[in-house]
This record gives C-alpha cells, sequence and structure tokens, in this order.
C-alpha cells in the first residue's frame, strides 16, 4: 500500500520517548486508514496526489506526518490494549504492570484524537496561509473548514 507515512515512521512519531511500542504496532493498514478517514478530506484529492508522487517534502513531514502518525496510532491503539489469541480476546498482563482500566483507555484515546485534530489544523491553517505555494489545496472543499467542535460548543465556518 503507497502512503505519505511508512507505518515505521508513524510509529516514531506517535510514541513518545520512553514509550514502548512492540514491533509492527502501526501496520500499512493504519495509515492507510489515517490518511484516507482525515488527512484527504482536509487537504483534498489533487494536493493528497501531489504529496504522494514526492512533492512538497517539507509540508509532509513538518505538518501532515505528525497529524498522520497520531490518526494511525489511534486507529492501533485498541489492538494494542489487548491482544488476540486461539481462545478469543485477552488484556496483556505482566508482573510489573497492570492493564489500565477504561477509563485511562479513553482518556488516551481522547487525549489522542484531540491532539491528532489540532496538528491537523495546524497544517491546515498553514496552507490557507500559504495558499500561493500549494495550488492544488482547495480551502473551500476542505471537510474541516465546514463544522468544528470545541467541547461543546459546535460552530459552522
Amino acid at each position: 500500500m503507497q502512503t505519505l507515512l511508512t507505518p515505521r515512521r508513524a510509529a516514531e512519531l506517535a510514541f513518545a520517548d520512553g514509550e514502548q511500542a512492540p514491533a509492527g504496532a502501526i501496520t500499512a493498514a493504519d495509515t492507510v486508514t489515517a490518511e484516507m478517514r482525515y488527512i484527504l478530506p482536509a487537504i483534498g484529492r489533487p494536493l493528497y496526489d501531489k504529496l504522494s508522487g514526492g512533492a512538497y517534502p517539507e509540508l509532509l513531514s513538518e505538518y501532515l506526518a505528525p497529524a498522520i502518525a497520531l490518526y494511525a496510532r489511534l486507529a492501533a491503539q485498541p489492538r494494542l490494549d489487548v491482544a488476540t489469541v486461539p481462545g478469543g480476546t485477552v488484556v496483556r498482563e505482566s508482573d510489573d504492570y497492570r492493564p489500565a482500566g477504561e477509563r485511562p483507555t479513553r482518556r488516551l484515546h481522547r487525549a489522542l484524537r484531540e491532539q491528532a485534530r489540532t496538528l491537523l489544523r495546524r497544517a491546515t491553517d498553514y496552507l490557507d496561509a500559504h495558499n500561493d505555494a500549494y495550488p492544488e489545496y482547495d480551502p473551500h472543499r476542505n471537510i474541516l473548514k465546514r463544522c468544528r467542535i470545541d467541547g461543546d460548543l459546535v460552530q459552522t465556518l
């Protein structure tokens, strides 16, 4: 699968120093999901295709890659929280750690989603401010420009 970000690079960006992610924690399917569900609707197909062809590497590395990585981690995180074995789905345990409960897991997912949204908004704000440099980007087709939810406040833009 051709993606803007490799699964390995996504994992490097998505997990903070000191966090231990198993090899293969983020898969190609996770990065495809992140790009198709979140990035493509925000930047549009023409710009996405240009980026896929290697154009605008600074835009990708500085603005889009961090958002893709966190959205990919968000897709992978439920798989990291549990394991599927021949007997079914189990929670991983070890002598040194105990599994997080539902509340901390929900907080982690919410924090990852908010951070990823913020990074994607930062990228599209940059694109809006530098529209002349990226003629493939159409700010009117950016899905983030239609509706935004901040806390309990819904804004139509």
